[in-house]
């Protein structure tokens, strides 16, 4: 049995969803290629977002747009590690240098904590924001042009 997830950006026409069967996160590959053929034939503009990881971990948790005062966002995927001070160390580090407009955290019982951050850092403060990605300690990765950050929430 097929279980849908639904999310919806109610400022655009986008929908995004998660098929589950059998209330497992499992879609093989055959099944998800049939369902994306259904779509298509009933003229449905599909984009598979299977292996990115951004989409399953926060996008689908998140759908809702970009906040309108978000100016100079990037998006970063962190690992926070799973102890007391992760945070206080990050935000500390950070020194109040940059606006926080987006901030998601995901917790699945491991070493680490995965973080979804989005901050306002305008051109000429790049070179100092690589600084504290630099000295922060944590996995990093940038996001801001991931496909499912564009079509959900910029």
């Amino acid at each position: 049995m097929k279980e849908i997830e639904i999310y919806r950006d109610p400022s655009s026409r986008r929908l995004g969803f998660q098929v589950r069967e059998d209330r497992k996160l499992v879609w093989n590959e055959i099944s998800r290629d049939t369902d994306i053929r259904k779509l298509r034939r009933h003229g449905l503009k599909t984009i598979d977002l299977s292996d990115n990881e951004m989409a399953k971990l926060h996008i689908r948790h998140l759908v809702g747009g970009r906040a309108p005062n978000a100016v100079d966002e990037i998006l970063y995927r962190f690992e926070f590690p799973e102890r007391p001070g992760a945070l206080m160390n990050f935000l500390d580090k950070m020194g109040g240098r940059w606006n926080i407009s987006l901030f998601h955290y995901r917790s699945h019982g491991a070493d680490f904590g995965r973080v979804l951050v989005g901050m306002q850092v305008p051109r000429k403060a790049k070179r100092n924001f690589q600084k504290f990605l630099d000295n922060l300690g944590y996995e990093y990765v940038e996001e801001t042009k991931n496909k499912a950050y564009r079509l959900f929430l910029s």
